[in-house]
């Protein structure tokens, strides 16, 4: 199986603490590399986990609080002061476009390489970008300005050839792409072998979801159903709920709900607030609601 991981390279929220650097991942599936979200400190995170810079194809960013996007300028110089020549596709709010124009004409005028900028519509739930192996599709949350989350989705791969069997047949090397789309085989002596014999079903597809940051939010369910890894705020607990409503975030306890009633094989905390020197307390909020819960921690590497 492919692999399909994230990197987690920052999970605070936006005081910055000695503990935790902002907001900021690697979505690593099939062979591509894909950040969500760029705080600062984001390159020096990038280097700690030594992730090849050349590799990071897309960034997606989720809104335009400093948390989440301060770092983005400063890492799109540093490519181009390491010559980088592939362009980078950066997706984000509307408002990010412009702003992002007049960074590049300002600090990075020779840059060497193509920025392209792709607009997100905050407030729908598409596809944003697709490839042959996966789609990426935008969720809609709500914050205190126009915020999204990212769902990465692995499509449905081919199935898988028995070996075994096709050495029984001696079916030629040229014939094994037919076969894993459907076809049959026939053999010298007109019998025909169908195509359940000769292959396994493919592996489930899997699927990553990131929403940061956002109120609770029951009507995510839907979007979120039977998700395999879920990334959900957890900025504060139960003890400053009230903060949690006035600043549009989330508890840990609201985040456990929508991996419940989605039924999410496994979600991760994250976004925590400054105040807690021990997230334990969250975990443990979560835990009683949504068992398998992790939080999330710098240089993490999940499995999804």
């Amino acid at each position: 199986m492919e692999p399909f991981r994230v990197h987690i390279l920052g999970c605070g929220s936006a005081l910055p603490t000695l503990r935790h650097y902002a907001s900021s991942q690697l979505v690593e599936i099939r062979g591509k590399l894909m950040m969500v979200d760029c705080g600062e400190g984001t390159q020096m995170q990038l280097r700690r986990c030594h992730a090849r810079f050349t590799k990071l194809s897309h960034v997606f960013i989720s809104h335009l609080h400093g948390d989440h996007c301060f770092g983005l300028i400063g890492m799109i110089s540093t490519f181009g002061l390491l010559g980088r020549t592939a362009t980078l596709h950066v997706h984000g709010p509307e408002a990010l476009g412009d702003m992002l124009r007049q960074q590049i004409q300002f600090f990075c005028r020779d840059l060497g390489y193509e920025v392209k900028f792709y607009p997100v519509d905050t407030t729908v739930h598409q596809v944003i970008y697709e490839d042959r192996s996966l789609t990426v599709e935008s969720l809609p949350l709500c914050h205190r300005l126009p915020t999204c989350g990212f769902l990465f989705r692995e499509k449905l791969a081919l199935p898988h050839i028995r070996r075994e069997m096709i050495d029984f047949y001696g079916i030629p090397q040229s014939q094994i792409n037919n076969i894993k789309n459907g076809d049959d085989w026939l053999t010298a002596d007109g019998e025909t072998v169908p195509n359940d014999r000769l292959v396994t079903p493919a592996d489930a597809p899997r699927s990553y979801a990131y929403c940061s940051d956002t109120r609770y939010m029951p009507e995510l369910v839907p979007l979120l159903e039977g998700v395999s890894t879920l990334y959900h705020e957890s900025t504060y607990g139960d003890d400053n709920r009230l903060l949690a409503e006035k600043y549009n975030h989330s508890t840990a306890s609201d985040a456990a709900r929508v991996a419940r009633d989605a039924h999410v094989r496994q979600l991760l905390l994250g976004h925590y607030s400054s105040r807690y020197d021990d997230e334990q307390v969250l975990l443990k909020e979560a835990s009683d609601i949504f068992p398998n819960t992790l939080l999330s921690q710098e240089m993490m590497v999940i499995d999804v």
